[in-house]
């Protein structure tokens, strides 16, 4: 394409050459021979010092944010990830301008909120893709996902599959990496749904105001803004809004635009009235915990918001039956219950301590551990948030990456403290652990693996191995 119209909406300095170039990409290692390479200022990386290598690989023109030394034309703009976000958009041909695009943010409950709303919009007989962090998804045709939101060029690549396929809507999870990164810049929104915010990536942002100020940019750029009334940071972020118009949603507060009443939880549903302006309708829907009510209601907010009846909302919702790695119920042959959960927060393993109790008949049993290379802050906490609920737990690993193991564990176990009176083992080989849990569990009990949910994988500090609990905990109930 003509390098004129891969620079439309990007403000740069420097002379622009009359090019036809053949790619775009910020990685120097994929540089095509008359492609242009954006050297960005990344969080561990440079890219600017990847410019010789660039060069060695043809690259016929760099944008760069600062000086540098090269034998072709160099571009510099103010910010090379903005830059690098619109020129991936401009190359694929802005696919994501026919796409109604559904983006949700928030701490927890962003992967199950994409999927619901995913799920209705087909129901109403639309076809729609998902960006997210399980998979990514062209209509039904599903590929694993690499991150929450993915990198700009595989963002638009994306969209562009969409486009093709005839899919109209895009729901997709959008991080506060993505937003603070600008990998969804140039984008606009139908709607914007903010779950919660609770204490995670602190490794990254450092401060919570950081970390909600990097949610507050989705509503920059949505159309609608969707708030879960009964969280902490709704009104700031609602006051902040550039949104055209705004709706809310609250399990507790009849102030809200849209209320969930006479909330009944069951172990393999939950059942509640949702109550909004002159509107009233039964939610059925099978998908356990309370966590479920507050996404679902998410979802019927979304739909009012995009014109979509609350009856045709909730109708739909009749057929939803959940995500991969979210209060997943492992099959066994056993007189107790496993469960898998993706919570790796503090918040997250009381919300869903918090639902399992509310159908537990026996103990609760938990294995949880602390991801390496992460917010270090958050992990005695995570360890009294399951302290809060569990009846017996073992602290583990889980992803140290670079970490020592031994140290997170340390790390955690801070949080456990001494004078604790919830029987508890502390075990660093995740399998061992699992099957120390499995072992301890007796009629009605439930064990709770969580951390991990749908990943298929364990991140050492030797690369990525493949583990898959749903086969662990099928191989040590089989004895092999």
């Amino acid at each position: 394409m003509k390098l004129e119209q891969l620079l439309q909406g990007v403000q740069f300095q420097g002379m622009a050459p009359d090019l036809e170039v053949t790619g775009l990409t910020s990685d120097s290692r994929k540089v095509e021979r008359g492609g242009v390479f954006v050297a960005v200022d990344g969080v561990k990386v440079d890219g600017h010092q990847f410019v010789p290598m660039a060069l060695e690989k043809g690259a016929a023109l760099i944008v760069a944010q600062r000086p540098v030394e090269s034998s072709v034309p160099v571009l510099l703009v103010e910010d090379t990830r903005l830059a690098y976000a619109l020129m991936a958009g401009n190359f694929f041909g802005n696919p994501a301008q026919k796409l109604k695009l559904v983006g949700v943010t928030g701490t927890n409950g962003k992967t199950s909120t994409t999927f619901i709303m995913k799920h209705v919009l087909e129901q109403l007989g639309e076809k729609v893709g998902l960006v997210g962090t399980i998979v990514n998804m062209v209509g039904d045709e599903a590929e694993e996902a690499d991150g929450t939101t993915p990198d700009a060029m595989q963002l638009h690549a994306l969209f562009a599959r969409m486009a093709e396929h005839g899919c109209g809507w895009c729901v997709m999870e959008v991080s506060s990496h993505a937003l603070d990164q600008n990998r969804v810049a140039g984008l606009h929104f139908a709607c914007g749904i903010f779950t919660n915010l609770t204490q995670d990536h602190l490794d990254y942002h450092e401060t919570m105001e950081n970390y909600r100020i990097a949610k507050q940019k989705l509503f920059d750029i949505s159309e609608v803004g969707v708030f879960n009334y009964d969280d902490p940071a709704a009104k700031l972020m609602m006051e902040q809004a550039k949104t055209k118009k705004n709706l809310t949603f609250s399990t507790t507060s009849d102030f809200a635009d849209v209320t969930a009443k006479n909330i009944r939880l069951f172990p393999d549903h939950v059942e509640y009235q949702v109550v909004s302006r002159g509107c009233i309708n039964r939610v059925s829907v099978a998908m356990p915990g309370g966590f479920n009510v507050k996404n679902t209601l998410g979802v019927i907010t979304a739909c009012l918001g995009l014109g979509i009846a609350q009856a045709d909302a909730v109708a739909a919702l009749k057929t939803c039956k959940g995500v991969k790695g979210r209060i997943e119920v492992v099959p066994t042959d056993t007189p107790y219950t496993v469960i898998l959960d993706y919570a790796h927060t503090p918040d997250a393993l009381i919300n869903i301590g918090s639902a399992i109790k509310g159908f537990a008949r026996g103990r609760i049993i938990v294995v949880f551990g602390c991801g390496g290379d992460r917010d270090r802050t958050k992990r005695p906490l995570m360890a009294q948030a399951v302290i809060s609920f569990a009846d017996y737990f073992v602290l583990t690993s889980d992803n140290p990456r670079t970490e020592d193991p031994q140290q997170i564990l340390r790390d955690a176990a801070a949080g456990i403290g001494e004078d604790c009176t919830v029987p508890h083992a502390i075990i660093e080989d995740r399998t061992e652990a699992i099957a120390h849990a499995l072992s301890q569990a007796g009629r009605d009990d439930i064990v709770l693996i969580a951390g991990k949910g749908h990943e298929t994988y364990q991140i050492l500090s030797t690369g990525k191995i493949h583990y898959d609990e749903r086969e662990v905990v099928r191989e040590l109930l089989s004895g092999k």
